[in-house]
């Protein structure tokens, strides 16, 4: 596959530089040939080999936002960290643009994992992953399948394949609401065909009716304002092409879940709209899982679903790192 990647040289992140890292960019291909670009975060003072994170998310962002923060965030703490671009997303190659498929979303982090691996700086037996928003579902459908990953941190997460096919909150879990999405999923398969092209679903949008509900006020704060804006951000523009619902709807997350025998912790908002998912997802997890001790599930109070993407006093770095050293050792 060849690829023209376009990868920027500066610091152009929402967040500071720390100087308490070495920062730099880095590539590898997944196996299905697609080229990821990741920041690369090291600590600058360490001795001996280092526990390693790959970090990836929210669904629709890029690395320059929340999840280049946490990545930096763990690499103050001791951690070497990657923060990638999904497959079809921002610096990373993969055509067409903005398209997802959760077979590449898990290769994504698996690939992610043999490039830490492959470095004479970590520790192979101490690798962790951390996903954000629909990257949670992600980072957790991953370590159903991957026993390299020691240990796993979901952050806010969201079940997208169950959203997809169900509605917010479960509304829309009906045949006759998913035949009609089905019927309208048809249709712009034709008009994309016809067009050559693809439509893209829009980003959050902007700006806000009136009558916006608060967790779309949230996503506007974070996605269209200075605090968190990208130009490759698909949430701070054009959003996801719309056949990327084909993928979602049609295969869903966490079959085996209850069957992750490495440490989890799930971490949601108290007040967030997506806390639902984040609390079933931990109870299917557990349920007739005979490895629950190394589970757990940590409520975040008051917080919302986008005060987890980049509020640092609220996202819970201190217990994120005490149950990362717990288990990745």
């Amino acid at each position: 596959m060849n690829e023209n990647l376009n990868i920027t040289k500066e610091w152009d992140k929402v967040f500071p530089l720390s100087e308490k890292v070495n920062h730099k960019k880095v590539t590898f291909k997944n196996h299905f040939g697609i080229t990821l670009v990741a920041d690369m975060y090291e600590p600058k003072k360490y001795q001996g080999k280092l526990k390693a994170l790959a970090v990836c998310g929210p669904y629709g962002a890029v690395k320059e936002q929340s999840s280049g923060l946490y990545a930096q965030e763990m690499a103050e703490r001791g951690f070497l960290t990657i923060a990638f671009d999904s497959s079809f997303t921002g610096e990373s190659g993969g055509s067409p643009r903005g398209m997802t498929s959760y077979d590449i979303n898990v290769e994504d982090f698996q690939s992610a994992i043999d490039y830490l691996i492959s470095l004479d700086n970590v520790d192979a037996e101490k690798i962790g992953i951390i996903g954000i928003c629909g990257w949670g579902g992600m980072a957790l459908q991953t370590a159903c399948i991957d026993t390299r990953i020691k240990a796993t941190i979901v952050s806010t997460m969201y079940d997208m394949s169950r959203v997809a096919a169900n509605g917010y909150n479960d509304s829309e879990n009906n045949e006759e609401a998913r035949y009609n999405q089905r019927v309208a999923l048809s249709n712009q398969r034709n008009e994309d065909y016809k067009n050559k092209t693809y439509a893209f679903a829009g980003g959050v949008i902007d700006p806000l009716p009136e009558d916006a509900l608060e967790f779309i006020k949230g996503y506007h704060a974070y996605y269209k304002t200075p605090r968190g804006y990208h130009k490759r951000s698909l949430n701070s523009n054009d959003g996801w092409a719309i056949q990327t619902n084909t993928s979602m709807m049609n295969t869903r997350l966490l079959h085996y879940s209850n069957e992750i025998r490495s440490a989890v912790m799930i971490i949601h908002g108290e007040k967030a709209h997506s806390f639902y998912m984040g609390k079933d997802a931990y109870h299917n997890m557990i349920k007739n899982n005979k490895y629950i001790n190394n589970k757990e599930f940590l409520i975040i109070p008051n917080a919302t679903h986008t005060d987890l993407y980049d509020k640092k006093d609220k996202i819970p770095f201190d217990k994120i790192e005490e149950f990362l050293n717990n288990y990745l050792k």
